[in-house]
């Protein structure tokens, strides 16, 4: 296989063209996390939702054959495999969830999954994806009380069940993240999420700052003044109680090394075309989940063997110079590596 191989000699070429810059890329390494929205089916509606998710399968996702063509593909990279994160949509809407699961782990690849609180997160489905291999799993939580959280989350009793999904990922020693929306809706109630997520014993909070996509063009972000407050607050949290990321804010970096002289660390940068990739459920792959549009379809990688090394060859070219774009290099970078 050609994926990873060209995209690491690419990648080389690149960052010895702009070593003399003062910001760093990983684009050697890419992709090391894979984010798969295997589905865009939820039973939720959340009034953010991204994927604006609705309550049925898109006639159009990957199939599971093409599912474990994607897998297979991924696999072919170089060392370190890349870390598969099955998203949604609610991924307990596929009946063969814990068929892909098994098959990324038989290829190697560490699997997360992200999934919905409704009531098919039952205590036996997250046993099996204990026992799957799955190593951890991330909630959503908007809310420090149910009426908070359950207000954005469209539907009554989502808080209690997150709760409760919650403690038994606990009890089965599987590493919990948490997700909270950072929004003019949630900023006060930041300090009560951020407790109930150490209650929980959470290993991450991960805050998630607002991207007007999807159903969550109805929010409203905070503004630069409350976003410099938020991030000096969240600066001074006692550190890995629980580790504190951010998504969509990579200034954050700046606040922690002003308040603590700590440079880089965990999600402190643009993470977007930086490792990370993004494969739709109906296969399309971006560098980033907000990315304006595809660079890619995952399911024409399988349509003929004999030519899947040369379309991934393509795909990886098209990919880094979506990504070339969310760093701020034009596209045309590509071309002087050819």
């Amino acid at each position: 296989m050609l994926s990873c191989t060209w995209l690491h000699a690419t990648v080389a070429r690149l960052a010895a063209m702009t070593a003399s810059e003062p910001r760093r890329y990983q684009f050697d390494r890419a992709p090391l996390r894979v984010y798969w929205e295997v589905t865009r089916a939820c039973d939720l509606a959340c009034r953010h939702c991204r994927a604006e998710a609705v309550a049925r399968r898109h006639r159009a996702e990957l199939t599971t054959h093409e599912g474990l063509q994607l897998l297979k593909d991924l696999a072919s990279c170089d060392e370190p495999l890349p870390h598969l994160v099955l998203t949604g949509g609610d991924p307990f809407k596929r009946a063969d969830l814990f068929d892909l699961i098994e098959a990324a782990r038989y290829f190697g690849l560490p699997v997360s999954v992200s999934p919905s609180a409704t009531p098919l997160a039952t205590p036996e489905a997250l046993s099996r994806l204990k026992a799957a291999g799955v190593e951890a799993i991330s909630l959503s939580l908007d809310g420090s009380t149910a009426e908070r959280h359950d207000a954005l989350r469209g539907v009554a009793g989502t808080f209690a069940r997150t709760v409760a999904v919650a403690r038994h990922a606990a009890a089965v020693q599987l590493p919990l993240q948490i997700n909270t929306l950072v929004a003019v809706r949630t900023l006060e109630d930041l300090p009560g999420i951020y407790a109930l997520a150490r209650d929980l014993g959470a290993a991450r909070w991960s805050l998630f700052f607002l991207v007007p996509v999807g159903r969550g063009t109805v929010l409203e972000s905070i503004s630069p003044q409350a976003c410099e407050q938020l991030m000096t607050w969240l600066a001074g949290l006692p550190r890995g109680q629980p580790l504190v990321t951010t998504t969509e804010a990579p200034h954050y970096r700046r606040v922690v090394y002003e308040r603590t002289g700590r440079r880089g660390g965990h999600g402190a940068g643009i993470r977007d075309g930086n490792g990370i990739m993004f494969v739709s459920h109906t296969g399309a792959a971006a560098p980033a989940r907000s990315a304006g549009s595809a660079v890619a379809r995952a399911r024409a990688l399988s349509r003929r063997a004999a030519t899947r090394a040369a379309r991934i060859r393509s795909v990886w070219r098209r990919t880094l110079a979506g990504a070339l774009q969310l760093v701020g290099l034009p596209p045309s970078a590509t071309e002087r590596l050819s």
